[in-house]
């Protein structure tokens, strides 16, 4: 098998997407059935890799039924264009808040250039257009037939991202997190909560991990990065990370630190819960920490979220 496969069982592929050259920064996941689904395209960039591994594992341009994203941010479905492109017969799903900016990715690709400037090709390359006709919006519920009576069922979980969806498995019982859970480090086992600007909302984030705790999946798989069985405590761990950075913002607000500082501060207060940014640890592990969840990113939209409350 491809080594940027892995194998987690019941029919379920993870695919190492590469993204920006990184191994381990972002997974998309077939489930392969009578009706192949894709979860995550990651990066345009990552798109010829995708086709590399589904080839692969047995499914051709015309085979794959569905290609689903948690949220339309560019390393989950920059691809989505390219993919679509290589699998003419995919439907392209997507919470109705991200639909319009997947068939004109115009305002999205400006965005993210006004962030990431000379960075974003390296790092992310430019969404393509997907065909309106070929998008289907989800509600706040929804789901994917899978084939032969498997089915994802799609809920609606803000926090992270306005558009941002959470998908369970009903043959495997594998919950699809997005980012809404944070980012896993599997060479570490260590959380890192993922609050970027514009949309983190405390409450709502707390909230969309209650709802996966309802949900009563066997595991959690992260797009960043990878499987993980231990549901309870892995949530709990979220919610306190996300907790523990906003009041490390907030308090840097109450002493009168300017944002730059205010990362600053948070970074030295939340390092040591960390083993991948501790002393010793891998540079190479350390440094993709860091960009798949930034803490200058991470502060920022708590930062953004605090200005709102006034």
């Amino acid at each position: 098998m491809d080594d940027d496969i892995t194998d987690l069982g019941q029919d379920v592929f993870q695919i190492d997407t590469k993204m920006a050259g990184y191994q381990g920064i972002t997974a998309g996941y077939l489930i392969r059935g009578s009706r192949p689904c894709l979860v995550e395209t990651g990066t345009a960039p990552s798109a010829p890799i995708v086709r590399r591994a589904l080839s692969s594992l047995g499914v051709g341009a015309d085979d794959l039924a569905t290609v689903v994203v948690t949220h339309i941010h560019l390393d989950h479905a920059g691809g989505a264009g390219d993919i679509a492109a290589m699998y003419p017969k995919a439907e392209i799903v997507v919470h109705q808040r991200g639909a319009r900016h997947l068939a004109d990715p115009s305002r999205l690709m400006a965005s993210a250039e006004m962030v990431y400037g000379d960075a974003l090709e390296t790092l992310f390359g430019a969404l393509a257009p997907v065909p309106a006709d070929r998008i289907r919006a989800l509600d706040d519920t929804g789901t994917v037939d899978l084939g032969d009576g498997r089915r994802l069922d799609s809920h609606y979980s803000p926090g992270h991202a306005k558009h941002h969806v959470g998908l369970i498995d009903s043959g495997s019982g594998d919950l699809y997190v997005g980012d809404a859970a944070g980012v896993y480090i599997q060479e570490t086992g260590d959380l890192r909560p993922a609050t970027p600007p514009p949309d983190f909302d405390l409450d709502v984030a707390i909230g969309s991990l209650e709802k996966f705790r309802e949900l009563r999946p066997t595991r959690l798989l992260f797009s960043h990065y990878g499987p993980v069985p231990e549901v309870e405590q892995t949530l709990d761990r979220s919610a306190e990370e996300i907790s523990v950075w906003v009041e490390g913002t907030r308090r840097a607000r109450s002493a009168g630190l300017d944002l730059d500082h205010a990362v600053a501060m948070v970074r030295e207060q939340t390092l040591s819960r960390y083993a991948a940014l501790a002393d010793g640890a891998d540079p190479l592990v350390a440094e993709k920490t860091e960009k798949i969840s930034g803490t200058e990113a991470n502060v920022g939209g708590i930062w953004h979220w605090l200005d709102k409350l006034g």
